[in-house]
């Protein structure tokens, strides 16, 4: 039975938030779909997500059944998903003459890389300064080409190391007083 929602209604939804399905309140649908809720807990509006593990979408054996024919074994392995493992998206790139991972180095898509933490893996974006790098475990988003000459990087000055009086004096009082030798007064 398809329950049908309205604005102002109550729906369970994936609070972004406290990271739970809980009790929302509809605020904007388009059409019949839910567009924007706000949870009943922590008040935190955002884009509704259903319930982890539940689907707005009907299942491929209700589609067969409302529209009188059956789904046919080619449409069938058209829609399955093909897992390409990561040794085999390695299997013909040159993993021989893969370079070690530095920041100062630039790289380009499909380069295989050497990292030392994350181990072998391949550029699969390049934007500006950052790319993209699939390891087995995942993709990272790392810095390259950050060494230029040494004209185009300022160059390094270490603060001063000048003696300075208590922070209540003017600064030409204070380096006049330590310039001048304390007075005794046992000398007068």
């Amino acid at each position: 039975m398809a329950t049908t929602h309205k604005v102002g209604g109550e729906v369970d939804a994936f609070c972004t938030r406290c990271r739970l399905t809980l009790a929302h309140t509809i605020l904007a649908m388009v059409g019949t779909k839910l567009a924007r809720v706000r949870c009943n807990t922590c008040n935190g509006d955002h884009v509704y997500r259903s319930a982890p593990g539940t689907t707005d979408k009907p299942s491929a054996a209700s589609r067969a059944s409302a529209s009188g024919t059956k789904t046919t074994r080619a449409r069938a392995t058209a829609e399955e998903k093909i897992i390409i493992s990561f040794e085999e998206q390695l299997a013909g790139k040159d993993i021989a003459n893969a370079p070690r991972y530095s920041p100062k180095d630039t790289y380009r898509v499909d380069q295989v890389i050497q990292h030392p933490t994350f181990g072998l893996g391949w550029v699969t974006a390049v934007r500006g300064n950052k790319v993209d790098i699939t390891f087995k475990s995942e993709t990272k988003t790392l810095v390259h080409a950050t060494g230029g000459s040494p004209a185009e990087k300022p160059a390094f000055s270490p603060p001063n190391a000048k003696a300075t009086g208590p922070a209540d004096k003017p600064q030409a009082q204070a380096t006049e007083e330590a310039a001048s030798p304390p007075s005794n007064p046992a000398e007068g």
